[in-house]
Order: C-alpha cells, then sequence, then structure tokens
C-alpha cells in the first residue's frame, strides 16, 4: 500500500505565539499567510486564536472569536480548514466560517459541549493528550512510562468520544509532543510512534520548531527546520500520517522522498491522510 499523510499548515493569529509572535495577528496577514502555506502544498490549514505555549494566558471567548473568524472565513474554499481550539464557541463559529476539522489540545475536556457539537456538525476531530493545561504542564511532568501512560489517554478519549455520538472514523490522535513532557519524554514518543498508530487512527504530530529540538541542538525556533524535518520523517516511518508544520515547502519534500522510500509509491492524501474519512 502507498504510505498516505497530509501536511497541516500552522496560521496562528495570536500575539504570543512561540514561534512567530504577532507576525501573523492582523487578519490580512493571516490570510495572506494561510495562502502562502496552501500554495506550498498544505492539505489543510489549521488556524488557532489562543497561544498553547508553555505559560500562555487563557483568551476570552470574544477576543478569539474576533480573532479567527474572519480569518476562517476568507480562507474557506482554499484547502480544508481546522480551527485549534478547546472552546465549543468559537468551534461552532469556526465550522459556520468554513472550517471542518476541530483541533482540541484538550481532547474534548475543556468544553462539556464540544463533543455534542462535533457529533452534531459530523466534523472531524484531533485530540490532544496534555498533561495539565498550558499554565501548569510543565510543572516537574513525570509519566510511569509516557509512551503507555499516553496511549491509555488517548484510548479512553477516543472512547469518550464515541460514546458521545463522534464516528470513530472522524477522530485523529496527537501524542502532544512538547505538552507536558520533558525532551526524554518527546524523543521517547517519537521512538515508540508505532505504538500509538497502532490505536488505528490517523496520528497527528507536532514538532515544528518545538522547544526540545532547541535544547537538543542549542537553536532558536527559527533555526530549527532541519530537526523538524528529522522528526517528521522519523514519525512518517512510525505511522504518522498528519504533519501540523510551519515549514509546509520544505517539510513536504523530505516527507514525499521518505514516502517513496518507506513504501512501494509515496501518495499524498489530501482530504484526511486516512481513506475513511470523509
Amino acid at each position: 500500500m502507498p504510505v498516505t499523510y497530509a501536511l497541516m499548515g500552522i496560521v496562528n493569529v495570536t500575539p504570543d505565539s512561540f514561534s512567530d509572535g504577532e507576525a501573523f495577528l492582523d487578519a490580512d496577514a493571516a490570510v495572506a499567510h494561510g495562502r502562502r502555506l496552501a500554495a506550498e502544498g498544505a492539505d489543510i490549514l489549521d488556524v488557532g486564536g489562543e497561544s498553547t505555549r508553555p505559560g500562555a494566558a487563557p483568551v476570552a471567548v470574544a477576543e478569539e472569536l474576533e480573532r479567527v473568524v474572519p480569518v476562517v472565513e476568507r480562507l474557506a474554499g482554499t484547502v480544508r480548514l481546522s480551527i485549534d481550539t478547546m472552546k465549543a464557541e468559537v468551534a461552532a463559529a469556526a465550522l459556520d466560517a468554513g472550517a471542518d476539522i476541530v483541533n482540541d489540545v484538550t481532547a474534548l475536556r475543556h468544553s462539556p459541549e464540544m463533543a455534542a457539537l462535533i457529533a452534531d456538525r459530523d466534523a472531524d476531530c484531533c485530540l490532544m493528550h496534555m498533561r495539565g493545561d498550558p499554565q501548569t504542564m510543565q510543572d516537574r511532568p513525570r509519566y510511569t512510562d509516557v509512551v503507555d501512560d499516553v496511549r491509555a489517554f488517548l484510548e479512553e478519549r477516543l472512547a469518550h468520544a464515541v460514546a458521545a455520538g463522534i464516528a470513530e472514523r472522524r477522530v485523529w490522535l496527537d501524542p502532544g509532543i512538547g505538552f507536558g513532557k520533558t525532551v526524554a519524554h518527546n524523543l521517547e514518543l517519537l521512538r515508540r510512534l508505532d505504538e500509538l498508530a497502532a490505536i488505528g487512527r490517523p496520528l497527528v504530530i507536532g514538532t515544528s520548531r518545538k522547544g526540545f529540538l532547541g535544547r537538543i541542538t542549542g537553536s532558536p525556533a527559527a533555526d530549527r527546520l532541519a530537526g523538524t524535518i528529522a522528526t517528521n520523517v522519523m514519525a512518517l516511518e512510525r505511522g504518522a500520517t498528519v504533519f501540523r508544520v510551519h515549514d509546509v515547502a520544505a517539510v513536504g519534500e523530505a516527507l514525499q522522498v521518505a514516502a517513496a522510500t518507506v513504501g512501494p509509491a509515496g501518495a499524498r492524501d489530501a482530504g484526511t491522510a486516512h481513506e475513511e474519512s470523509r
């Protein structure tokens, strides 16, 4: 079988992202950036209006709506759109504006209404593992076995989503690289990613420009492309199918070569990176 995968381009409409600051806080700049990522080969654009970097402060619903809805509306019709939010009100408005994927870093734990919303809209969703919340997640994270613990969490959240009425084929899973993990935890998750892929749902990987790469290489966020490519290529080989990245063109080229090597013929799935979906 061909190796299928999708590229998810990051569109941060925030003033405090760890990697691009307030570069795209202005709606015009965010829309132009999203269109540029689509032209570079992004299959999905992930639009977010609340930073989830370590220590990030929460954003009010009204402010988050003001940031993301105009951007989603103007990007609708380019490629598939994902809304990166933990708030059901924001997810609903973004789905109305043209998104069809909800990327919830709390895995449906923050907003009680989120699961029912996704089920009712028949949207795809990404459920991510995070220890604590962005303000507390890096406070001495500990695990019995990080891969076993993350797998158990993702399996439980998948079961919760299905019980809430979300079709299993709509659910993607994300181990949450950098969210409540040490460098060693992140590397162990990447090393044993195949154990998470064995759950059987599309696996989203988000290592792009992350701090653990900088701790290994000493490079600032803007100079972590090589580490990003290395981790994404390894993740592809271990079963990841959706790659959330800032540098779409460069990572896409690397994955194209890697996919051609890993499988009989590398293949892009611009839909959802999983033939069950839609």
